[in-house]
């Protein structure tokens, strides 16, 4: 069993600065991708942020240079550090994780409970 815990999150004034992490546990054989998506209410939910198990990271447009995706190999946690945020950042934000089970080897797809993020004009 594999989980995603995502904490952080919160209200913030325009301009300000959030930091989002998730981490993966349970029986875990290697995390091969993680990344950070969003959604907002009547809308599909639109990838931010991705790092692959090389580091190569993919952003959103409209988020590069204010948002950094990280990774902690050794917690299996990753963070999602947003700054400059505006409120067309407001959203739920969702962890997800391509991660590769201990017992059967099996790649599944994992996300992370949603965590509020909502920026005031």
């Amino acid at each position: 069993q594999v989980q995603l815990a995502t904490s952080g999150g919160g209200l913030v004034q325009v301009g300000g600065s959030l930091r989002l992490s998730c981490k993966a546990s349970g029986s875990i054989s290697r995390v091969e991708s993680m990344g950070w998506y969003r959604q907002t209410p009547g809308k599909q939910r639109e990838a931010v942020a991705n790092m692959d198990s090389n580091g190569i990271t993919e952003y959103k447009d409209s988020v590069k240079g204010r948002f950094t995706i990280s990774r902690d190999n050794a917690e299996r946690m990753w963070t999602l550090q947003m700054n400059s945020l505006k409120p067309e950042d407001t959203a739920l934000y969702y962890c997800n994780a391509l991660i590769r089970n201990q017992d059967d080897f099996v790649l599944r797809e994992y996300w992370g409970q949603g965590t509020q993020v909502t920026v005031s004009s």
